[in-house]
This record gives structure tokens, C-alpha cells and sequence, in this order.
């Protein structure tokens, strides 16, 4: 199992930390995009007894409906919080965060940025301080009307992290348009914690930017489905699934320490290559017009984005970067064969990283027992995505 300690009484666990609620337990929207099956208490259940994530962030924690139903959880379960932070939910943890949009005089674009918070109580603090900040508090991603540092600000004085989100996609991201060159144009780079990846990017591609290389990097799903948890992923070494401890592994200190980043290749990503505005033809980066329709405007990828922004040729020594395909991209894979898997092995984190291929081959079949075992080294064939659709995985 992930999380079998060692003689230092460390143990490795698996952490999804952008996870977004689509409805409260009462049906009001919080993430409009968001699967209306996106309920605190399905996540905690897919995220441990499907996925077999470990520590869950869920970043619409600042809703007050949701810090209400949370607390009549607790109650309603026995749930407890840790000496260390975070909700102990059963099988996993529940970590406290919030995703805001930061749009300052100084940003050049939308920015979304990720705020983790101890406790419940240093959550609705947080929440009453926001309230007055954004147009409407129980809605996810909200623009808040304060500068990028007063945020970092707010967030330390809490004894929170700050983490920019899917730092490099062409929307609403800190390399994509908010900032020309460097992070400080915004913020001040003592009070970010680590930088959140993307599905489009990877630690070599970020590495490109000297600037970042004093961060960890942080792989998560952005789920906005059931189905779309633990799709990225890291793993991490703690002592127990707590804020603390995870707040060390960031440091590095201690021994607790991020171990690997399982992702997506980045082809597989919305945004890695740039294409037309209208009609998504891949496109080189300077062109004027596209070439197979005529228009004139262009979702810049985040490879080519990364190309302009590079000061750097190599980054500092890193935990592997793992390219690894979620079993809903597998082809062939369908509802059936999954129901399978799961009834045999228990969670998806087991099937992907501790069942033996012939295993998987008693349970749904040679082909797809092969084509799993490529996926859990990202071996498949990708066909590169862009301008919001998704790559493809092929069988050859």
C-alpha cells in the first residue's frame, strides 16, 4: 500500500488538491461548470473508495454553505480535525482551499490563484474577509478587488498556502496573460508556496522559467466531474495526511517530500499547441492568418507561450515528472470493463500503480491489460490537443 510507513515512520500517500463542488448538498450552483454530481460528500467518497486519493483539496471550501454542510458532516460521521490541519473524512483528508480570480491594476489578464487554509475555523475567517471582497462569495473562481500581494497577505495571515493555478494555460493564468515576463510583476514571490502545472505543461516545460525553479510543482485534476478526480496527481511523503505535514513536504523538510508528479502528457492537454480561434487548425505561433480557414486569431499553446517566456535551459534536481493515462483515456476502456477493475482491485490508484498485468488481463482481457500497463508509463500514442479540446490517445 501507498501509505506503509518506514522505519523514519514516514509513509507515502496520493494528493489531488483542485477539486471544485459543482452543487451543495441543497442544489445551489458554486462552480457553474462543474458536474452538479460534484457534492462534498461524492467527492470524499470518489476521491478515497474509487480513486484511492488520499488527500483531497477541495477549493470552494470558502462557500459558506459549504463550510455549513461540512461541519454537519463532521458531526453526522464523526469526522474530526487533525491536530495538524485538515478533516479527517473517513479514508482520506480533506483539505481546506479556495480558488480566486486576481485581476490588479498590475495584471496583464485574469489570474486564478489556489488558497489552502488549516482549519475550518481559519477557512471562515478567511470567507468573511472574502465576502467583502468579491461580488458574490458562494460562487467558485470570483474575482476579488484587492492587489495580488493584499491576497498573499491575507492568506499568510491565516496560515495558509498561496498557489497559482494552472500557471501556464492561455485563460485566466499567471504565465498565460496575466503577467509579460516574471511573477513579481503581481506578486511577491517569498509568499507562493508552489506552482500548480496544468494539464498542459509538464516540470521540464516550466523549468524553462529560471524564476521558478526555488518551487515545488503540483500536479492535480481540476476536476470538474466525479470522473475527471485524480486524472493529475502527486505523491508525497508524510508522516500522516495532515496540513502540516504536507506544508513540509512543499519545504522539503524533514524528509517529507513530494516523491513524483503523475500527469498527463501534455499533448493530452486543452491548451499545448497553439490553433485557430475558429476553426482549432494546429498553427505556427507567428502566423498572421490561419491557413485553413482565413481567420485572423489564435489560443496561443502553452508550449509555444513557454518558447517566449524561456530563461532557462535546465531546472534543479526534481521528483519524476510521470506521464501516466487516466483509465477513462484508454481506448476501449468503457463503463463495464471499469466496473470490473474496481470490483476486483478496489480503487483506480491500485489498478494504475500495484496490479500485475496478468491480473488485469483475468479481469478484462489481454488488449486492455496491455494497453494499461503502456498507460502507466505514458507509452500510448498521443495526438497533441489545443485551443480548449483535449487530445487523443491511440492504440499505435
Amino acid at each position: 500500500m501507498p501509505n506503509k510507513k518506514n522505519e523514519r515512520g514516514l509513509g507515502r500517500y496520493y494528493a489531488d488538491l483542485h477539486i471544485h463542488i459543482g452543487r451543495t448538498a441543497s442544489g445551489r450552483p458554486v462552480k457553474i461548470t462543474g458536474a452538479r454530481t460534484l457534492t462534498l460528500e461524492n467527492i470524499l467518497h470518489e476521491a478515497a473508495e474509487v480513486k484511492g486519493i488520499d488527500l483531497v483539496g477541495v477549493i470552494d471550501s470558502h462557500v459558506p454553505e459549504v463550510l455549513d454542510e461540512l461541519e454537519r458532516a463532521m458531526e453526522k460521521h464523526g469526522w474530526r480535525e487533525h491536530e495538524g490541519g485538515g478533516v479527517s473524512a473517513g479514508k482520506a483528508t480533506l483539505l481546506l482551499g479556495s480558488e480566486i480570480e486576481v485581476y490588479d491594476d498590475h495584471c496583464h489578464g485574469p489570474i486564478h490563484v489556489l488558497v489552502f487554509l488549516p482549519t475550518v475555523q481559519t477557512m471562515r475567517t478567511f470567507s468573511g474577509w472574502l465576502g467583502k471582497r468579491v461580488k458574490n462569495v458562494s460562487l467558485s473562481s470570483q474575482r476579488i478587488y484587492v492587489s495580488g500581494r493584499e491576497l498573499q497577505a491575507a492568506a499568510k495571515e491565516q496560515g495558509g498556502w498561496f498557489i497559482p493555478a494552472h500557471a501556464f494555460t492561455p485563460f485566466k493564468s499567471l504565465y498565460g496573460k496575466g503577467v509579460k515576463r516574471s511573477l513579481t510583476e503581481v506578486f511577491d514571490p517569498d509568499w507562493i508556496d508552489a506552482i500548480e502545472l496544468g494539464l498542459s505543461a509538464d516540470t521540464a516545460m516550466a523549468d524553462q522559467i529560471a524564476e521558478l525553479h526555488r518551487y515545488p510543482y503540483l500536479t492535480n485534476s481540476d476536476a470538474h466531474s466525479l470522473r475527471k478526480i485524480a486524472r493529475e496527481y502527486e505523491e508525497v511523503r508524510l508522516s500522516a495526511p495532515t496540513f502540516a505535514e504536507f506544508e513540509k513536504a512543499l519545504r522539503g523538510e524533514d524528509g517529507r517530500a513530494i516523491v513524483a508528479n503523475y500527469g498527463l502528457n501534455p499533448k493530452l492537454g486543452k491548451y499545448h499547441r497553439t490553433v485557430c480561434e475558429r476553426c482549432l487548425a494546429p498553427a505556427a505561433p507567428d502566423v498572421d492568418s490561419c491557413a485553413a480557414c482565413g481567420h485572423h486569431r489564435f489560443v496561443k499553446g502553452v508550449f509555444d507561450r513557454l518558447a517566449e517566456l524561456k530563461t532557462a535551459d535546465r531546472g534543479p534536481k526534481r521528483p519524476p515528472y510521470i506521464y501516466q493515462v487516466p483509465l477513462e483515456f484508454i481506448p476501449g476502456l468503457g463503463p463495464k470493463a471499469y466496473e470490473k477493475l474496481l470490483a476486483r482491485f478496489g480503487t483506480e490508484m491500485h489498478v494504475l500503480h500495484e496490479a500485475a498485468e496478468e491480473e488485469i488481463a483475468e479481469t478484462v482481457g489481454e488488449k486492455l491489460a496491455r494497453l494499461i500497463v503502456l498507460a502507466r508509463s505514458g507509452a500510448l500514442h498521443i495526438e497533441a490537443g489545443g485551443g480548449g479540446r483535449y487530445g487523443k490517445v491511440r492504440e499505435g
